[in-house]
């Protein structure tokens, strides 16, 4: 019997020798689940091969913050390539683009912070902060502080050291992880977490006080450094309780462990201040950006170093000799001038003014809309960031049974009404983190259609 012909469409094509992330990989090569292609983007609008026009209410991966279609970054990409598409940046060789957005970038970072390694994503710069951690800790002659305490719903990459400071478990089962000597606290999520009656602040120095404890149990003499982002992100866009961040800085500080900020989503105006530490009075000794950096228009992430992790580094090339890591790509000029290209439009057009302003009409809008909704157990949000949870029963505070995957038909309902949120992991949770251009008419169409969505959706259910 002749072999069957080769697909030659590219929707076939696709399925036949694609491997996407976070996909259902035998529904997907048979053809059980939707297959997208997408063709051309503009604002905070993207499009496929059908044609099909869709409102982008998630930036990609919260990666879009300037919009789609911008032709300044592709002629800043076009005009480095031409000049110098490539050079490596090992034992000290260098780059204007990437000189020049350094000082950009260092010159808005919270004080404290001096100098940036660079990477290709997010996942790849908290390997590098591990890395840093432990070398840190040997050249300070401290070989048994090596832990590090992340949080559960935390979600800092998908490697194997970073998948295991990520604290959901999608990204554990089958990958035999989390792996030692990473450790994970109570999430700051104060809807499913809190006890009824307990305030904010309270709740905060309950989390404040299981680190605290952890710490504790585990030896301070062997916890090196907690990380966080500012805002939890993948785990369910939850803002933290307020005082969170100053209770928990006072624990680190007390045990002297290191605080590892990541701010790969929440860096370079989608909170309403240029980054989420600002926000939250966060004083970081590393920090970990990328997505907004550079748009997504091409890979970049860094490692921002403070100046008391960098005496301490340049204190180990004197003991050691040169450091031993690097990527072959980092500091690529290509991608540092997009970078730069696209920092000239946040700061240009004050993107991070829109996300405060345009952001608290968003949240605003969700409120009036989704509060006391009997499918909406909790809105929250913080400047272009925003969540709704659902829940079977807002008085109890009951959950759906998992199986009827309520957030991802809610997801799937925007998107056939012409809008892409996300059904977060772990939970019924619908999330939004839309371009920062976004304007007020279309956070208007944001909200008009996940409400379309949520009833229909509830309507459904009720059926059922």
């Amino acid at each position: 019997m002749p072999d069957a012909m080769p697909p030659t469409d590219l929707h076939s094509l696709d399925r036949a020798h694609v491997f996407h992330p976070s996909t259902h990989m035998r529904q997907h090569a048979a053809g059980e689940t939707p297959n997208r292609i997408i063709t051309g983007g503009k604002g905070v609008y993207i499009w496929d091969d059908t044609g099909k026009k869709t409102l982008d209410a998630f930036a990609g991966l919260y990666c879009v913050n300037v919009g789609y279609g911008r032709q300044e970054i592709a002629d800043a990409i076009h005009k480095q390539a031409s000049e110098l598409a490539y050079y490596h940046t090992y034992v000290g060789h260098g780059n204007e683009p990437v000189i020049r957005l350094s000082q950009r970038i260092i010159e808005k970072a919270p004080q404290g912070l001096c100098r940036i390694y660079y990477g290709m994503s997010g996942s790849d710069a908290n390997e590098t902060q591990i890395k840093l951690v432990w070398y840190y800790n040997n050249i300070l002659g401290r070989p048994e502080k090596k832990k590090i305490i992340s949080r559960w719903r935390g979600y800092h990459g998908s490697g194997v050291m970073t998948g295991s400071l990520t604290g959901l478990e999608a990204f554990h089962k089958a990958f035999d992880l989390p792996r030692a000597p990473i450790l994970h606290t109570t999430a700051p999520y104060q809807y499913w977490n809190g006890t009824p009656g307990e305030s904010s602040r309270d709740f905060a120095k309950r989390c404040a006080a299981d680190l605290d404890a952890l710490i504790q149990r585990e030896g301070p003499e062997t916890v090196a450094a907690f990380i966080g982002e500012p805002v939890l992100g993948t785990g369910g866009i939850v803002p933290p309780p307020e005082g969170y961040w100053d209770e928990i800085q006072k624990v680190l500080r007390k045990h002297d462990v290191l605080l590892i900020a990541d701010e790969v989503v929440t860096a370079f105006g989608r909170t309403g201040q240029y980054f989420g530490s600002d926000t939250y009075g966060i004083t970081p000794d590393l920090m970990t950006i990328a997505k907004g950096v550079s748009s997504g228009y091409l890979p970049l992430s860094g490692v921002i170093v403070s100046e008391k992790v960098w005496q301490v580094l340049e204190d180990g090339s004197d003991q050691m000799g040169p450091i031993g890591h690097g990527w072959t790509y980092s500091a690529h000029p290509v991608c540092a001038a997009a970078a730069n290209a696209n920092l000239d439009i946040v700061d240009g057009e004050d993107l991070t003014g829109n996300a405060r302003d345009t952001g608290a009409y968003l949240q605003q809008r969700l409120h009036e809309t989704f509060d006391g909704h009997p499918l909406v157990g909790e809105v929250r949000g913080v400047g272009l960031m925003a969540a709704l949870e659902f829940v079977a029963d807002r008085e109890k505070k009951q959950r759906f049974d998992p199986a009827q995957k309520v957030g991802p038909r809610v997801s799937a309902a925007c998107l056939a009404n012409g809008m892409m949120a996300r059904a977060m992991p772990h939970g019924d949770i619908l999330g939004f983190a839309p371009p920062l251009v976004i304007t007020r008419d279309e956070v208007d169409t944001v909200v008009a259609t996940a409400k379309t969505a949520v009833d229909q959706v509830a309507a459904e259910l009720a059926r059922e």
